[in-house]
């Protein structure tokens, strides 16, 4: 698509930036979901509660799709700073996911910081996970995606898997991730002002609320940087080079090169943080979610021995790190 969709739509997320007010977590949390709440749910789609491992959740299915012709499922994590956010504000995410996939999902309502601070987010997604493999569905048909610290959950809930003794899922994959509580890389200070989301203030304030005091120097709170990523399954990270976390993709990818394991990352310019969520708005969102779908689909595939279709994509080639 054009240059001058990214040059509007970053015009218009910053006519409403201002400058960072620390507030108090509900209140938050009601902003953060009235501005999920603009973005477009597909209507081809069924929403039904669900529940994992005692958690709640939501099932994702494509509307008049037989579930048989998509096997699968999609454990989708949602995005929200570990503090914020439900399967509700995911939900244009996930619910863009399963119908260009045909795929159905489960989107997990995690606890969430202050009152439950690292690693309770990690241990109900793995609780999901394992709830899953214990009523017998095959890890192979299984992949993991999210959003933004979603992305970041998809990783570290499957590095807590590979160390539990768990088979990990076929694939993962994580738009915007949040890998590094550090927050060491160089994109934290040279996107600063680029960003028309966050600011690096704006991001210590809710790490400091998952963190609860604890020292992020840790693999699963900096995978970037300390994590060992052997054996992880096959990966997509989408990016835009207008995010303060950019680096947090970009280094990860290079860690998990160094660890053999199959990493595609897929950086577009000009474009913020979870750009995805502009399908129908922005050409280089539905190009980004046709991308995702196919790699997700040929991974489910390749576990069931079929080559499921993506329900509508017309690109079949990837950036490659």
């Amino acid at each position: 698509m054009t240059r001058a969709q990214r040059l509007e739509l970053d015009a218009m997320l910053r006519k409403g930036a201002h400058d960072f007010e620390p507030l108090p977590v509900e209140q938050m949390r009601t902003g953060f979901a009235a501005m999920m709440a603009r973005f477009p749910v597909p209507t081809d789609v069924r929403r039904t509660p669900a529940e994992l491992a005692g958690r709640p959740a939501i099932r994702v299915e494509p509307d008049g799709v037989d579930r048989q012709a998509r096997p699968g499922t999609i454990l989708y994590f949602h995005g929200g700073s570990f503090s914020l956010g439900s399967p509700e504000t995911g939900m244009v995410n996930t619910a863009n996911l399963v119908r260009r996939t045909g795929v159905p999902a489960l989107s997990l309502d995690y606890r969430l910081a202050p009152e439950h601070p690292f690693p309770a987010a990690i241990e109900d997604c793995v609780a999901a996970y394992r709830s899953l493999l214990d009523a017998g569905t095959d890890p192979a048909s299984i992949v993991f995606a999210g959003d933004s610290a979603g992305g970041g959950l998809a990783v570290t809930t499957s590095l807590a898997a590979r160390d539990a003794g768990l088979p990990l899922p076929a694939a993962l994959l994580a738009f915007s991730p949040c890998f590094d509580h550090t927050r060491s890389g160089a994109s934290m200070v040279t996107k600063e002002g680029i960003d028309p989301y966050f600011t690096g203030e704006a991001l210590d304030y809710t790490a400091e609320m998952y963190l609860a005091g604890q020292d992020p120097a840790q693999p699963l709170l900096a995978p970037a940087v300390h994590a060992d990523l052997t054996g992880l399954p096959p990966i997509l990270l989408q990016v835009g080079t207008h995010e303060l976390l950019l680096d947090d993709a970009v280094r990860f990818a290079a860690r998990a090169v160094e660890a053999e394991v199959d990493v595609i990352l897929d950086v577009t310019a000009g474009v913020p943080h979870v750009f995805q969520a502009f399908a129908g708005v922005l050409g280089e969102a539905d190009q980004a979610l046709e991308r995702a779908a196919l790699f997700l689909t040929q991974h489910l595939g390749a576990a069931s021995g079929t080559a499921p279709r993506p329900a509508a994509t017309t690109r079949s080639e990837y950036p490659m790190v």
